[in-house]
């Protein structure tokens, strides 16, 4: 019995208190001490009577309580919705509630004891909490392995719930008609009518196919809403609207493709319609022709089976030139950088943009690092010459002057951070503008005042060539800088044979005027005899895959190879006759491995590129690892080339 219930103290002081009064009594006369004694006896007595009868009506109630406990507590273990496993050192079952007899549902009862857990309860894991499935349902399990039990909770409806939610989220989307301003160039407007209703026919027929709410806001723009349910439909069929549109044109001179913004992402539906526009504009910025679709923190992409089309107005790159020259004016420091191991494209860009700078009054620094056989020649050039020798500078050196509001920092060739040589600077920067060719992937520079991506062009030197053209006043180039300019044109479009546009001629025409000299140029693509025999020697490993369609050349695993060489043997394997694409997978100096993609413009390799965490461009791309080897990445590049083929129908 508990001590506040046996030693009750209001009692004494009761039988105290009776006593004290009839001793006061008794002062008065001895009769009230007789009497006084006599009821305190008898009260004393009726005391001693209820505290018997109260510890046995109390003794008699804990037993109870405690048998009612005892009860209640095999009722809720038999009865109680959570399954109980206890087993012993060995892993065997020693006992379990009729709960888990109803998961097991197929087994006896007396069977399971003494069974190992793995026997009777497939795939469970020995994590403190996990959900595991089982026949359909799923349980939400907490092992405590010190106790040596399980316990089972169903928890089947509650993801179920989970599940329906999801699936009800609003999704929105944007969908435009990216190259409809070149399609319709030289229709009727009778011709342009009727291609018009096609299109937007067949999007109408593809939207109630999959239950999308879409409505048309400007001739070639159109926005639909739709659940998380029809858009895992949608990424299960690939966007096949991209394809559909395509091929219900492509008896046009140009066919109309689509770029489809999606994003599910977003407290609120005005945060989902902003980041569905983010996602507009990456479609856009990687060519068009594809959808990208904005699920959770990462952007997964659709379609891309054609390359970029040529603008043929000039207007944008006016407009750019113009916004890049008044930030030149408000800024006393340009620094310009391009990506890690730097080639003739970024080099020649990175030249082309310090004289814009310089036109300006700028003090322009181009950023390198490091140098590589690629570009040797040209930094040995620039070095010597008179007004450039003070043109490169180390990222090092930079210091804390990057942070300040009067310094630009360019990008050039690259739009992700990670690829830059140097991406502390990225971080460090106050102003960032991007100058690039390459579509656009998921990474990127995070808010730039000023970003100029063109997929459809052959060059970045290109782009940097039309910007100069556009410059109000007379400039004059020197003709080592026209030539770097040009060197970088003709290296990126394998001297005019590859992704070359009437822009691409007209930039070198301009530069054929500043002094661009073809001489130099030459003397700075030169290649040695050793280097030659190297690559041909690569080249002769070369597996053909898809009918000769495929070409996979990988180095010897001990030897070293710079990017350049690997660059050229793959553009070597992909001019041989059959063959649409080639990858050449090569370790670096660094010990990193590379792997270089070519295309004919049939197969996008940028997107093979990107599954395998790398990117570039549709008909040129490229990834590095490290920490694996050069079996295990061809490996991998099999098995996503046998995945991409298989989607496109092309097969293995």
């Amino acid at each position: 019995m508990p001590e506040f219930v046996a030693k009750r103290w209001y009692i004494y002081a009761i039988v105290f208190g009776i006593s004290f009064l009839f001793l006061l009594l008794s002062i008065y006369h001895w009769l009230f001490s007789v009497f006084g004694l006599g009821s305190l006896l008898l009260f004393l007595w009726f005391v001693y009577q209820g505290e018997k009868r109260f510890r046995q009506l109390f003794h008699q109630y804990v037993l109870t309580l405690t048998k009612r406990i005892q009860q209640r507590q095999q009722f809720a273990i038999q009865h109680f919705p959570i399954g109980i496993v206890l087993y012993n050192q060995d892993n065997q079952i020693e006992w379990y509630n009729p709960f888990i007899q109803q998961i097991v549902n197929d087994r006896d009862s007396q069977d399971m004891v003494g069974l190992g857990v793995e026997d009777v309860f497939p795939d469970l894991k020995k994590e403190k909490q996990f959900r595991w499935a089982y026949e359909g349902q799923v349980y939400q399990v907490v092992h405590f392995p010190e106790e040596r039990v399980y316990y089972f909770q169903d928890v089947t409806k509650e993801v179920e719930l989970t599940k329906k939610y999801k699936q009800e989220q609003v999704v929105l989307g944007y969908i435009y008609l990216d190259n409809l301003e070149e399609v319709v160039q030289g229709l009727t407007e009778q011709e342009e009518t009727l291609l018009l209703n096609q299109v937007y026919g067949k999007i109408s027929a593809w939207a109630q196919r999959y239950g999308l709410s879409i409505k048309r806001y400007d001739d070639e723009k159109m926005f639909f809403v739709t659940r998380k349910k029809e858009l895992e439909q949608l990424i299960k069929s690939q966007f096949d609207i991209l394809d559909e549109v395509r091929n219900l044109t492509a008896k046009n001179r140009l066919p109309v493709t689509l770029s489809i913004g999606v994003s599910c992402r977003g407290a609120s539906i005005l945060e989902r319609s902003q980041n569905a526009l983010a996602a507009i504009d990456v479609a856009l910025a990687r060519g068009g022709d594809q959808a990208a679709v904005q699920v959770g923190e990462k952007m997964i992409f659709f379609g891309g089976k054609t390359d970029a089309v040529e603008k043929r107005t000039r207007v944008r790159a006016r407009v750019i030139s113009h916004a890049i020259r008044n930030l030149f004016r408000d800024h006393q420091r340009v620094y310009v950088m391009g990506h890690r191991d730097p080639d003739m494209d970024a080099m020649g860009a990175a030249i082309g943009i310090a004289k814009f700078a310089k036109i300006h009054d700028c003090q322009a620094k181009v950023v390198l690092n490091e140098r590589n056989s690629s570009i040797e020649r040209l930094i040995k050039a620039v070095s010597e010459h008179q007004s450039l020798c003070n043109l490169f500078i180390h990222s090092d050196k930079i210091g804390t002057s990057i942070r300040d509001p009067q310094s630009l920092l360019v990008l050039v060739d690259t739009h992700k951070p990670s690829f830059t040589i140097d991406p502390k600077l990225i971080k460090q920067a106050n102003k960032i503008v991007v100058i690039d060719h390459h579509r656009r992937g998921e990474e990127f520079v995070k808010d730039p005042v000023l970003v100029y991506i063109e997929p459809y062009a052959s060059s970045t030197c290109e782009l940097v060539t039309e910007l100069i053209q556009y410059e109000d006043r007379s400039v004059q180039l020197e003709p080592l800088e026209a030539s770097a300019l040009l060197a970088g044109i003709v290296v990126d479009t394998k001297h005019f044979a590859f992704h070359t546009g009437a822009r691409t001629f007209e930039a070198a025409s301009f530069l054929r005027r500043q002094g661009a000299d073809l001489s130099i140029v030459q003397s700075l693509l030169q290649e040695n005899l050793e280097r030659y025999l190297q690559r041909s020697e690569l080249i002769k490993n070369t597996e053909l895959m898809l009918n000769g369609q495929i070409a996979i050349a990988m180095g010897e695993e001990d030897q070293q190879y710079d990017q350049l060489l690997i660059a050229q043997a793959a553009d070597t394997l992909v001019n041989m006759q059959g063959v649409k694409a080639s990858f050449v997978i090569c370790r670096r100096e660094n010990g990193m491995i590379s792997v270089s993609a070519r295309s004919r413009g049939e197969l996008n390799v940028q997107v093979i590129m990107e599954k395998m965490g790398g990117g570039g461009h549709f008909t040129n791309a490229a990834l590095q690892m490290e920490g694996t080897s050069l079996a295990v990445v061809k490996e991998q590049l099999r098995e996503v080339l046998a995945k991409t083929l298989k989607q496109r129908g092309d097969g293995d």
